[in-house]
Formats: structure tokens, C-alpha cells, sequence
């Protein structure tokens, strides 16, 4: 790999505009991999950044077809927790044999399964800190944050170090595991709850009760977390309690999805709180509940 990389973002929905933006902007030759909607906005106008720093449209290419990751030294994976394994199939026969494959999903167990149809050794997990949505076609708004964890890979000092000098804080850990649970715990805290009322964190966490709902949702994950021995950094009430302050206005992706009326995540984010806690015979009421409702809201109303 050189200093300049060629980068595919596969998904590139909000978190791949995002990231695969940035790098365009410092000068890497990226390719956006996105629904036919946003292909054609980017194509004829840019993709539009509207950040907390700056308001710009980027020029970047983009292409609805999964064979535009041929080449890339780096994929950015940021599809749905839902289409993992189908995703990677569809880009397998056209990555490179020495391409790094950097998961940038929810949930803990992503990099897993694609290492189940991509060779394991070109897998690498990310934990993803950032708020944002897409306000339109071709439209990525950033609302707050934008780190990034890497798992440690043959590549992943030189991949952070250029996602660095773009603008993107990023960190290569040993223990990314951790660190991925440490971001299901703050999903499963906030997601559910602001898919159900359609609000943003603020105003959730200002209402009677939801403050307590949400140690709940936090004490029933820990106890799962350690019957998986799983290594938790810090304190993940506090956590929580802080994420609220670096984001108030951002709806959750969760709530984006119902309010688009797309299947949400909710199975890899407080259903896998519920599946792993009953395999370990732990009981879950509090992230149950959260689950059910928003598999409630998904169905088509007749």
C-alpha cells in the first residue's frame, strides 16, 4: 500500500458517506457503493457534507454495483447488520487479495460472520462513534463525533494512520471486542427508545422514567457481557449517561429506519442482548420489551 489509498465503500449509506467523504477529501480515490438514488445525486452534483466544521460538496465516485470494488485497497463494509453475509458474497469475487475489509457496522459479532464467506485474514472489525444521517439524496449530515477503533490487522496501522491525517481520530486496539460491546450497551440504551417515540436522545432522556429504563436496558447487558467474558472498558452507566451531551439532537439509526419504513437492526442490537442472555440463562425483561416494540413498529400497517 502507498500513502494514497484507493477505498470502496460498500453500503454507503450515512456512516459510509461519512467516512469514505472525508477520505475523498484528503485525496484518496474513493468509490461510494450506494442505492441507485444516491448514486445519481453524486454523480451529477457531488456528495454534499454538511459537517460541524464545514458545509462542502465532494467530488467522489459512485456506482450501484458491487464489481466498483475491484481495485480498492481498503473496503469501507457499512451495510445493514441484516445483509452481512449477502453482502459479502456479492463483493467477494471482485476483491483484491490483499484488500482490508473494515467493518463499520453495529453489533458485535459483524467481522465474524463475514469472515464466514471472505477470507478471514482480510477482515477486520471497527467500533464507529459517530451521529449522522443521510438528509436527502446524495446529503450526509453529521451531527457529532466521528472516531474510530480498528482490530489490529497486517494493514491497520497504515489504513488508521491515513483515516488520522482525514480528519477521522482513530485508534488500533487489541481489544476491539470490548469495545464493540461497549457500543451495543450505548445502542441498546438509546436506539429502541427513540425509534418508539421518534425523538431525539434529549428530549428521551429528559422524560419521567426513561432514564431508568435505560440502566435497566444497561444492567441486564453488563450481566450478559460477563457470562460472555467479554472485557467491558470503563464505566458503561457513566458512558451512557455522557453520550447525551455529545449528540442531544441525533435520532437513533433505528429511528431513521422505521421512519422510512426499512427493516431496522433491532435483532443485532437488544435481540442479541436476548439471545445470548437466554443461552446463558439470564434474564433480559427490560431489552425484551424494547425488542418486541420495535418489531411491533416494523410491521406494514393493512
Amino acid at each position: 500500500m502507498t500513502n494514497t489509498f484507493k477505498v470502496a465503500v460498500m453500503g454507503a449509506g450515512a456512516v459510509g458517506c461519512y467516512f469514505g467523504g472525508l477520505l475523498a477529501r484528503a485525496g484518496h480515490d474513493v468509490t461510494l457503493i450506494a442505492r441507485p438514488g444516491h448514486v445519481e445525486a453524486i454523480r451529477r452534483d457531488g456528495l454534499r457534507m454538511e459537517t460541524r466544521t464545514f458545509d462542502e460538496r465532494v467530488r467522489v465516485a459512485a456506482s450501484a454495483d458491487p464489481a466498483a470494488v475491484q481495485g480498492a485497497d481498503v473496503v469501507l463494509f457499512c451495510v445493514k447488520s441484516t445483509g452481512t453475509e449477502t453482502a459479502g458474497d456479492e463483493l467477494r469475487p471482485f476483491l483484491g487479495p490483499d484488500a482490508l475489509v473494515l467493518c463499520l457496522q453495529n453489533g458485535v459479532d459483524n467481522a465474524e460472520r463475514l469472515r464466514t464467506v471472505l477470507p478471514p485474514r482480510q477482515v477486520a472489525a471497527a467500533v464507529v462513534y459517530v451521529a449522522t444521517e443521510m438528509a436527502g439524496p446524495g446529503h450526509v449530515k453529521h451531527h457529532g463525533r466521528g472516531e474510530l477503533v480498528i482490530e489490529p490487522s497486517d494493514r491497520s496501522a497504515a489504513v488508521a494512520q491515513a483515516l488520522a491525517a482525514a480528519g477521522v481520530p482513530t485508534e488500533v486496539s487489541a481489544n476491539v471486542r470490548g469495545a464493540l460491546w461497549a457500543k451495543l450497551i450505548i445502542n441498546c440504551a438509546y436506539n429502541a427508545v427513540s425509534a418508539i417515540a421518534q425523538r431525539p436522545y434529549g428530549d428521551n432522556v429528559a422524560s419521567p422514567g426513561i432514564p431508568e429504563v435505560m440502566a435497566d436496558v444497561v444492567d441486564e447487558c453488563l450481566a450478559v457481557a460477563r457470562a460472555e467474558g467479554v472485557q467491558l472498558p470503563g464505566d458503561m452507566h457513566e458512558a451512557v449517561r455522557r453520550l447525551v451531551a455529545t449528540m442531544p439532537t441525533q435520532s437513533s439509526s433505528t429511528a431513521q429506519d422505521l421512519a422510512r419504513g426499512k427493516p431496522t437492526e433491532i435483532d443485532h442490537l437488544n435481540g442479541l442482548v436476548v439471545r445470548r442472555g437466554a443461552a446463558h440463562g439470564i434474564p433480559t425483561p427490560a431489552n425484551r420489551v424494547l425488542w418486541a416494540l420495535v418489531k411491533l413498529l416494523e410491521l406494514p400497517h393493512a
